[in-house]
């Protein structure tokens, strides 16, 4: 499936000692979908916007090491001790030396024709992941425009973590248009680093620039136009989405610091073996009790208490992906759990006052 966007020039940010105005360039290709306002709840807004970006870069998946150096450096070193053993042994001395010494001035050589290259290659990465990151990434996060709320949504690279940053219109003041509808944003490496500028003593104003819709043609200056295929699976991922929500689900209220504790223990251990899961073990009236395998630790969370019908046991995997919502504690009212089941999608809904951060987490840590 072949999915084409094109964006008036490019998410933008500026910042100074007083204000700071973000702009997001929509997709012009779409509908017209734009609003400008200007925000109340700054830092909780700064780090949920990050905590967004963390959900679109992650990626658990299993990546081999790359060992070329290594076995470049073992075949080297297998010739040498083979060189050595046969000198020992006294017999060919001097021919291989002589072979040894021409595999050496060979593979100098081609180090030195190939220097170059790897030089070349490592900084046109190391640019990439400096200047233009969003490059590396397959899509950009889709932005709705409700009646009743401003919504960002994406998945993560493994397409196994989905976040989505809904805000009220009660964050905003003095919001001067707005137009309903979903569409692309180009969101950039650099605009994730001005996210970072905001502060709680700066007006901060928050625009989908409708200036993106102005031009009718598309041989103007300042397009940014894209053209990539369309992962089944990314689209597959919103329908998954929308039909988990709907499924029986056992609901509870976790508070920060409980949360905190989890991801405390998380950060102090690896694992080694499996099994890798959280379980939660929950009788109606009591403190939730949370249990970290294979080490069997066992979280007592005194400050949220499971108000559910019956005792149940749930094990969920995919809880290295609960660091996402670390940046979300010292700001989150509390997190409303949602558990489908045993090896089922889950959901952790931040409560941010006139914001919510939901992230949800598929079974597995690649969405196939």
């Amino acid at each position: 499936m072949e999915f084409k966007y094109r964006y008036l020039g490019k998410s933008a940010a500026s910042s100074d000692s007083r204000a700071t105005d973000l702009s997001f360039a929509p997709d012009s290709l779409r509908p017209p979908t734009y609003f400008v306002g200007k925000l109340k709840q700054r830092l909780a807004f700064r780090e949920a916007i990050s905590a967004l970006h963390d959900v679109v870069v992650s990626d658990y998946r299993f990546k081999p090491k790359d060992q070329t150096q290594y076995r470049q450096w073992l075949a080297q070193e297998e010739q040498r001790l083979l060189a050595e053993f046969i000198q020992r042994k006294g017999k060919l001395s001097d021919e291989v030396e002589s072979v040894s010494q021409k595999l050496r001035d060979m593979n100098r050589q081609s180090d030195d024709i190939l220097r170059s290259f790897y030089q070349a290659r490592d900084r046109y990465f190391k640019h990439l992941f400096v200047h233009d990151r969003d490059t590396w990434y397959v899509l950009d996060p889709v932005i709705s425009v409700h009646p009743d709320q401003v919504f960002f949504e994406c998945f993560s690279d493994d397409e196994s973590s989905y976040g989505k940053l809904s805000c009220k219109y009660e964050m905003f003041e003095h919001i001067s248009e707005k137009a309903y509808g979903t569409t692309n944003i180009d969101y950039s490496e650099g605009l994730y680093k001005e996210f970072q500028k905001i502060r709680s003593y700066k007006d901060t104003s928050l625009a989908i620039d409708p200036s993106g819709f102005a031009v009718q043609t598309g041989d103007a200056d300042g397009f940014d136009e894209k053209k990539i295929d369309l992962p089944e699976g990314w689209v597959r991922g919103f329908l998954q989405v929308s039909s988990a929500m709907t499924l029986p689900m056992v609901t509870m209220q976790l508070h920060p610091m409980d949360l905190h504790n989890i991801c405390f223990v998380l950060r102090r251990k690896k694992e080694r073996v499996s099994p890798r899961s959280l379980r939660f073990i929950l009788t109606p009236n009591e403190p939730i009790r949370v249990i970290l395998d294979p080490w069997k630790i066992e979280i007592v969370c005194p400050r949220s208490i499971y108000t559910g019908p019956e005792k149940r046991e749930i094990r969920t995997w995919g809880r290295r992906r609960l660091h996402i919502l670390e940046r979300l504690i010292p700001v989150a009212k509390h997190f409303t759990v949602h558990l489908l089941g045993d090896g089922l999608p889950s959901f952790y809904v931040a409560d941010l006052g006139d914001m919510n951060f939901t992230l949800g987490l598929s079974g597995w840590t690649a969405n196939d």
